[in-house]
């Protein structure tokens, strides 16, 4: 079994580079096999998650090669065979097979995804716009079945009944070889979608809109492979922020993009974190002293989900009361009980995170309930005095490339030891 140890107290200094966006990469990978000629990523992450859709790929028939962070994807052998379980469930970005082999095939069998339990998350909205464009859906034996008529799906507009990532990147991606226009309305925002879009534009597709809550989109017969660079992964660049902000003393973060991260950065403003924005990184300086905030988190443009467990340490620093509310994922609440075997003074009342400050935390034995919950425990980890062990990482390796080694670099003590 892995673990990270981490031996705290220790300030960090230097430079971090982020990696390219994994919540791009989950769904571009996907999208790739809608191309019939190999589609090159850029700058893709070297993550767990990026390995276990490759070994998907592998099932398929599908060719690639990894290295230097570059991904070659050659689906011109692809094969729709049924995929119920194994590396499915392993994460929940693979519900982005149904959208991509129902794009390229008119027909799919995908389990139902894994990943993180954050509470309900239920897939009705996907299921909705593929039903609207024409596919029939049934659940069978665990597996998603999707078929259609003649193999074939028709433009139609739809609306989100709510803000859904998911289901805006898995419709664009069942829609683009449909018949006719499609409108999807209610559609998210967030970046990554424009980098589905911009992908899916370089293969020949034609989608309109992306970034807004409209987005339009003209079937094409055949798309072809290309050369595709990934944004900056803004949600890595948030996490080392606030490590920034909570244990360093001087730390340059690289490769941000600042749109991406306006409201995070509105918010450490407010707690006083003295930074100074470039344009395509972001310097912290020594922190004094920390102001209570209310963090509120929304759909994009908003305060991202993902942002609110590595925040949380950060707010331990703070002088006087701060709250937390997740109003996409209420249930997202799993690393406070275990900083607060850390010596945390937080609670979770309702639906709501209260953490009072500032607070010294101590080294324990702590277990990551997800992603970002651990992440959360490594930044708490490194504000702690002694040695923090945290067991469950393989959550935390699904999402954050060389972890350990960007944070040695910048002198953290910090490890992974496997028993």
């Amino acid at each position: 079994m892995k673990k990270i140890k981490i031996h705290g107290g220790r300030p960090l200094k230097g430079e971090v580079t982020i990696s390219g966006a994994k919540n791009s990469a989950v769904a571009l990978i996907p999208a790739a096999i809608l191309a019939d000629s190999p589609v090159i990523l850029e700058g893709v992450p070297d993550i767990q998650d990026v390995h276990s859709l490759m070994d998907i790929l592998e099932i398929m028939g599908v060719k690639t090669t990894f290295q230097n962070n570059t991904l070659e994807i050659d689906s011109t052998e692809l094969v729709s065979i049924p995929m119920p379980s194994g590396k499915i469930n392993s994460l929940r970005a693979s519900y982005y097979f149904m959208g991509a082999l129902l794009g390229r095939f008119g027909e799919a069998v995908v389990g139902l995804p894994g990943g993180c339990y954050l509470g309900p998350r239920p897939i009705d909205l996907h299921i909705k716009g593929f039903e609207m464009l024409g596919a029939k859906v049934t659940n069978e034996h665990g597996a998603m079945y999707l078929r259609t008529p003649d193999k074939k799906l028709h433009g139609e507009r739809i609306f989100l009944d709510m803000v859904s990532i998911g289901a805006t990147i898995n419709i664009m991606l069942a829609a683009v070889k449909a018949e006719g226009k499609t409108i999807i309305e209610n559609a998210a925002r967030e970046p990554e979608i424009i980098d589905v879009a911009t992908l899916l534009n370089n293969m020949g597709a034609k989608i309109r809109g992306a970034g807004t809550n409209e987005i339009r989109i003209e079937g094409v017969e055949k798309l072809h492979g290309c050369r595709h660079s990934i944004i900056p992964d803004r949600i890595e660049a948030g996490t080392y922020l606030a490590m920034a902000a909570a244990v360093g003393e001087g730390i340059k973060v690289n490769n941000v993009i600042y749109e991406h991260l306006e409201s995070y950065i509105a918010k450490l403003e407010e707690l006083g974190v003295p930074m100074e924005v470039k344009e395509d990184s972001i310097e912290v300086f020594p922190v004094k002293e920390l102001n209570p905030v209310i963090v509120k988190t929304y759909p994009y443009p908003g305060f991202a989900t993902d942002l609110q467990q590595p925040i949380t340490p950060l707010l331990m620093k703070a002088k006087g009361t701060s709250d937390v509310i997740d109003t996409i994922y209420a249930k997202r609440v799993n690393h406070i009980p275990e900083m607060v075997r850390m010596g945390a003074d937080a609670q979770i009342e309702g639906n709501m995170i209260i953490v009072n400050g500032p607070t010294k935390l101590h080294g324990a034995e702590v277990v990551a309930s997800d992603l970002r919950a651990g992440a959360a425990l490594v930044i708490a980890g490194l504000m702690a005095e002694g040695t923090t062990t945290i067991t469950n990482v393989e959550f935390i390796l699904r999402g954050y490339d060389h972890i350990i080694e960007k944070i040695q670099a910048l002198g953290g003590d910090i490890e992974m030891v496997e028993e």
